[in-house]
């Protein structure tokens, strides 16, 4: 039974504490294998066996206090007659992934579903009746997208913000006021007095608490009690230690010892503002994070017009189904993918190949659903819709990227997994000292520096390192046309030493083009090229389309051929007109023992121009040698040079005779060639080159490539290759271009030192601070910080990690024009040597 994956939305998570309890929560339901929470994005992306149900996902993070984000949806249901279809409708709906509960009614045609957000959304589930025979249309979404619930979360906190700081301010300038300027605590004593100002205080920083503030102990304290203390019961504890001690020194200071009954209004007051203040700042830069997957989502249309019942008629995308007939006018963009029945157009395509110039589509050829169509008019059959589409996936890749795990983030999870409860041990310990050895008035003292303590070491910044980095740094990267399919490859990718590429449509265009027809004697040169298009006619390997192309430009009619048989690595062989004919490599003239003498000396000139030659045969005798040239694309010379620049060497594994790879190689200043291998042979060439240079990235396209791709350590695919190729890959080109390999590398290695940026100082504020907090430096002179310092140091340690990761949205594309001159580049001695 294959496993599944579940990705929900997460409400309550404040701090890389609360990610670790969440993981412990869902790794804690029977089958589930893996679970990669997401602060900054507040996501799971759960990996379970088929027998897990989205309810008891829920269930699961309802009990550890973070709840699941469910909403509502009302479908409108054609088609239903009796009791019986309810039925049917409601275990189709209910089966669906992230479906929680389903009711279906009659009477009025409708279906209300609840599910868990992130894991569906209404259009997938609307698909999912229409598929099982009853059509549906969402009536009604009670939950807004990512975006609006990012800028509902804003608005909340600003205005919460906003009111906290209105609260606070007359306390902060009372009581922080007179301790600055003498003549304004005078002032003060002769006017309202001391005790009026303290009740001023009291009312105000109480409005505080339970007001903008109460949100801090709805979480802090449940948790607390629950034994999972998170940045919530820091900051509970804290402030509430403030306000208790300021409370009985305002109503009942003698139980104070002499000379300590002083308030600290101030400091829980200043406390929730300032961290209101940066949960708002980490908001919007949140909001930004996630801005590369609201472009792509955007890309999709939400209406088509569709042939139905012999009418035109528009209808949202979830309705369609696959083979229905879908009109694109001008200027739209394409719903779905599919294949251009009539019509002809230009379309841009950049959005997928990154290539600016549009596309001429005429009948029979494919489209892809978010691109743009341009001044024509087409009509064309739905081949893929709802998340088959090739801009799904692409979406879909990068949730699933942003939302991994890297193995960096082990070690902070190990950290975190006991910071907290370190934090309040190390604030007890720290009144303890305080209260055992600290001059008077040591009980205020140790208060001051027990709830600096507790605020300054919210571990939010930890949280908040690691996700945000990927999320922009994969998001950037899909914008400039580099998918990462699993998430640890950007970290993985950084450690390669070598780049292995293929060579036919990798490093070249893959469409050969036939150059040399040699024949030995008595032999004429049309009639084999015909024969040889015949038994090539039905041929999907490249050197076959081009020798029927070549036939095809020189108006030769091909027969039909009989017995064709593809043998795998060598050649094809095929009965054309009664005579047996073999056309392929060497070796295959070699199993047939069939002498190669009298051509090979023109296959290998041939060969040292870096033409590949092919030997045919007829009749068991040998007949002529086809040669073809497969040009390089523009973009391979300059993408080879940036990766050196980079320190990466540069291999080449091809099933050409090693002439012509040798050619290739020299032409483009690659530095090891392992050239005549059949597609297992390159598999075997990997182990070697990695026994050799250590750690590898291997660039392919073709189905043949997909073992390679699967046992390099870092699989990219060419996006316009197989989907073969693709699924066994960690990473994915859009377009065919070689300089995505050299972006990606870019952005590994910008990522990787963003996080450990952030890492550096998300752990180095904490060890620093933390002891500043405690009063280390007080006995030398030093300052003894404030609770309302602390707190706004910490709000801005999460706010600098984000700031920091946004920085990656600006990444440019490392190549950006195919001359581009990389000689005065490149290192010396940069990259290993491949040389042998």
């Amino acid at each position: 039974m294959s496993d599944a994956t579940t990705r929900l939305q997460i409400s309550g998570m404040g701090c890389a504490s609360c990610v670790g309890r969440v993981d412990k929560a869902l790794r804690a339901v029977p089958g589930v294998r893996e679970a990669s929470i997401n602060l900054a994005a507040e996501t799971a992306e759960i990996i379970h066996d088929q027998t897990v149900l989205p309810g008891a996902l829920t269930e699961a993070l309802a009990q550890a206090g973070y709840p699941a984000v469910t909403a509502d949806a009302e479908f409108e249901i054609e088609g239903m007659s009796c009791a019986s279809c309810v039925g049917r409708v409601e275990r189709a709906l209910a089966s669906g992934a992230g479906v929680l509960s389903a009711q279906v009614n009659l009477a009025t045609e409708r279906a209300r579903v609840t599910y868990a957000a992130g894991a569906t959304d209404p259009d997938a589930i609307a698909a999912i009746a229409t598929q099982a025979g009853y059509s549906a249309q969402v009536v009604d979404a009670t939950l807004p997208d990512m975006a609006d619930r990012k800028a509902d979360e804003i608005r909340h906190l600003a205005r919460a913000t906003l009111i906290a700081a209105v609260l606070a301010l007359p306390v902060f300038l009372i009581e922080m006021g007179s301790h600055m300027i003498p003549s304004l605590h005078h002032l003060i004593a002769r006017t309202i007095g001391t005790e009026t100002s303290h009740l001023i205080q009291f009312v105000l920083t109480t409005a505080v608490l339970a007001g903008p503030g109460r949100v801090f102990y709805l979480k802090g304290f449940p948790a607390l009690f629950r034994g999972a203390p998170d940045m919530n019961a820091l900051v509970a504890l804290g402030t509430s230690a403030a306000y208790g001690y300021s409370v009985i020194a305002t109503f009942a200071p003698k139980v104070l010892p002499t000379g300590t009954a002083n308030v600290y209004y101030e400091a829980a007051a200043v406390i929730v503002v300032l961290i209101l203040l940066g949960r708002l700042l980490e908001a919007r830069a949140k909001g930004r994070t996630g801005a590369a997957i609201r472009k792509l989502v955007g890309l999709q249309p939400a209406t088509a017009l569709l042939d139905r019942d012999g009418q035109t008629v528009e209808r949202p995308i979830a309705q369609i189904r696959v083979g229905e007939t879908v009109h694109v006018r001008p200027g739209e963009r394409i719903a779905v993918d599919g294949a251009v029945l009539t019509g002809a157009s230009y379309v841009d395509e950049s959005m997928i190949t990154g290539e600016p110039v549009p596309v001429e589509k005429t009948p029979g050829a494919e489209v892809v659903g978010g691109t743009v169509n341009g001044t024509g008019a087409l009509s064309l059959q739905a081949t893929r819709v709802g998340s088959d589409t090739a801009l799904a996936q692409i979406i879909r890749m990068v949730e699933q990227a942003q939302g991994a795990k890297l193995p960096i983030q082990g070690l902070v999870d190990r950290i975190t997994g006991w910071f907290v409860p370190a934090v309040l041990a190390a604030a007890m310990l720290t009144v303890l000292i305080w209260l055992m050895f600290g001059p008077d008035p040591a009980l205020s003292l140790a208060l001051v520096a027990g709830v600096s303590v507790l605020i300054i070491a919210c571990p939010c910044a930890m949280g908040l390192a690691t996700p945000t980095s990927i999320m922009v740094g994969t998001g950037r990267a899909a914008e400039l046309g580099v998918l990462f399919r699993k998430g640890d490859a950007l970290q993985r990718l950084q450690s390669a030493r070598v780049v292995v590429l293929d060579k036919t449509g990798t490093l070249t265009m893959g469409k050969p083009a036939l150059t040399d027809l040699v024949t030995t004697e008595g032999i004429d040169a049309d009639d084999l090229l015909r024969l040889c298009a015949s038994a090539e006619a039905l041929s999907e390997h490249p050197l076959g389309r081009a020798i029927v192309d070549a036939a095809h430009r020189k108006g030769l009619d091909a027969p039909i051929a009989e017995d064709v048989q593809a043998l795998t690595g060598m050649g094809l062989q095929a009965n054309v007109e009664g005579r047996q004919i073999l056309i392929g490599a060497e070796r295959l003239m070699d199993r047939e023992h069939i002498p190669t003498g009298a051509l090979t000396d023109a296959a290998q000139t041939l060969s040292a121009k870096g033409r590949s030659p092919v030997f045919v045969a007829l009749d068991g005798k040998l007949a002529g040698l086809i040669a073809m040239s497969d040009p390089i694309k523009p973009t391979s010379p300059a993408a080879i040079r940036a990766l050196k620049a980079q320190g990466l060497g540069v291999a080449m594994v091809t099933g050409d005779a090693k002439a012509t790879a040798d050619a290739v190689a020299a032409e483009l200043g690659i530095d090891h060639v392992v050239a005549g291998v059949l597609p297992d042979g390159k598999v075997a060439a990997l182990e070697t080159l990695r026994e050799q240079y250590g750690q590898l990235a291997f660039v392919g396209d073709g189905i043949n490539d997909a073992p390679a791709l699967a046992a390099a350590d870092i699989g990219i695919a060419i996006g316009t290759g197989t989907d073969v190729a693709i699924e066994a890959a960690d990473v994915v080109l859009m377009s065919g271009d070689l300089q995505g390999v050299v972006t990606a590398f870019d952005l590994s290695r910008r990522t990787m030192r963003n996080i450990k940026q952030n890492l550096f100082w998300a752990f180095g504020y904490n060890t620093v601070l933390i002891p500043v907090a405690a009063g280390v430096l007080y006995p030398f002179g030093g300052p003894l910080l404030s609770p309302a310092l602390a707190a706004g140091a910490m709000a801005l340690s999460s706010v600098f990690v984000l700031t920091n990761a946004l920085r990656l949205r600006r990444v440019r594309p490392a190549l950006t024009k195919p001359d581009t001159p990389l000689q005065n580049t490149v290192t010396k001695g940069a990259q290993p040597s491949l040389a042998g």
